[in-house]
């Protein structure tokens, strides 16, 4: 396994937190694979891929396991954990632009990489960032390496990123939104390239976005976090056809799609915030389907043929919810 997390629980500082962030997340990544993380915003998406790199907040307490390989990232030494980020291990974020130095030529931000993690020599890694820029497909590299930030649009930037995280052939890639701010037409270009180079090199992807409809159509399998809990885990088409879990139901009735007549139709309510405490499911206080049991039910993952569903009243035989189950048999 590529990356393999177990019980992760992440617990920030001061006496506004109620609840963890991550809340016993367990997901894999297996080589050459796209498994994609989705949900709303403070869902933990992001501090789950933080996580692999462990990029968390001064103070946090961390229980479980977060491997990568053979190395457990979480007790790593020093000097392990710099090679896991230097050399095995590349984030691209949603922004490109928070990354890139705006004083400094496109080409130096590609290069610096090179020379500093891989201890290329100037010429030889000024001719790899070259053929980097056109291995993702940027055209007339010469001139774009000559290039400011300003003077590039999202679209290029966000190729200039991901050939930077690509520059030192890293086993595993977490993309964080990393095409959301970009058009329809750039982000198919985008994502059409970064397929390209996970099927040559063989490398793992943990594909976070808030949209469903993205991940069915680019992912292997998908986990659906909520509250900083992993509620439903499948393989995509599966999720997107027969979605077992309420949460999951409901993103996909928020944004129903281009083709489909249906109108979009909201979750009730907001997100919880950190200083809001359960006795039982989270999503409860926002599920159609919740009775007096999901109030102090404690969420466990029932296994599916796929996968998995952290719902007590999710039907693991067949489609959808089985609402003629009575509470004493839940129980």
């Amino acid at each position: 396994m590529l990356l393999d997390i177990e019980n992760l629980t992440v617990t920030l500082p001061g006496a506004e937190t109620r609840r963890p962030v991550l809340d016993e997340v367990g997901l894999t990544v297996r080589p050459g694979e796209v498994v994609g993380l989705v949900g709303e915003s403070g869902s933990g998406k992001s501090t789950t891929a933080r996580a692999v790199l462990r990029l968390l907040p001064e103070g946090a307490a961390v229980d479980g396991r977060a491997r990568v390989g053979r190395t457990d990232v979480l007790s790593a030494a020093p000097a392990e954990l710099t090679e896991l980020r230097s050399r095995r291990v590349s984030m691209v974020f949603q922004d490109p632009r928070s990354v890139l130095n705006p004083v400094r030529r496109v080409g130096d931000f590609l290069t610096e990489r090179l020379v500093l993690a891989l201890g290329t020599p100037k010429a030889e890694a000024r001719a790899r960032a070259l053929d980097l820029m056109a291995e993702v497909g940027l055209n007339r590299p010469e001139e774009r390496f000559r290039q400011f930030p300003h003077e590039m649009s999202g679209g290029m930037l966000q190729r200039v990123v991901l050939a930077a995280a690509l520059a030192t052939e890293p086993e595993l890639l977490l993309a964080d939104e990393a095409t959301s701010a970009l058009d329809a037409t750039t982000q198919a270009e985008v994502l059409s390239v970064l397929r390209d180079l996970r099927e040559t090199r063989g490398m793992g992807v943990l594909f976070i976005t808030h949209d469903l409809h993205l991940a069915a159509a680019y992912c292997h399998r998908v986990h659906v976090m909520y509250a900083g809990r992993v509620v439903e885990s499948r393989e995509a088409s599966a999720l997107f056809a027969d979605p077992r879990h309420p949460y999951t139901r409901g993103l996909i009735a928020c944004n129903p799609g281009l083709d489909s007549d249906l109108a979009p139709e909201p979750i009730p309510g907001a997100p919880p915030s950190l200083s809001t405490a359960f006795t039982g499911c989270p999503f409860a206080p926002r599920c159609a389907d919740a009775t007096q049991v999901c109030v102090t039910w404690r969420p466990e993952t029932f296994p599916l043929d796929d996968g998995g569903v952290a719902c007590v009243r999710a039907d693991t035989t067949s489609r959808g919810a089985d609402p003629s189950r009575t509470e004493e048999e839940i129980r």
